[in-house]
């Protein structure tokens, strides 16, 4: 499985990495952006089975980034992982067709469980 993770800390991006093989779904494909822009770019041209991104990043933000996928009709399941939970956000997420919105910091078990959820 390929997987593209979107986020502007590059260090966030490796723990994300690391806590989905911890979540039991090694071996997969990581692929790297670190905007939505990029991430838009990437998503074109590799078509990842999934993406996980940030929320807040600069340049594109993750809802804007999804709401791209959507324009273009690039129908990839995709998740949040991000440092904010309001209610606003949750809610725009869903409208948006985000399966979760996964809050940092985060445990493997979280990770798994929303893994879970977009490849069930």
């Amino acid at each position: 499985m390929k997987i593209l993770v979107v986020d502007d800390s590059r260090a966030m991006r490796r723990i994300v990495a690391r806590t989905i093989g911890q979540a039991g779904y090694e071996g997969n494909e990581i692929i790297e952006a670190e905007n939505g822009s990029q991430g838009l770019k990437i998503a074109r041209e590799q078509n990842p089975d999934l993406i996980l991104s940030d929320w807040h990043m600069p340049e594109m933000t993750g809802i804007e980034f999804l709401q791209a996928l959507n324009t273009e009709n690039l129908d990839i399941p995709f998740g949040f992982v991000t440092s904010e939970n309001t209610d606003q956000m949750v809610e725009q997420a869903a409208e948006a067709g985000a399966i979760f919105l996964l809050v940092k910091p985060f445990t493997t078990e979280d990770m798994a469980q929303a893994l879970g959820q977009l490849v069930s």
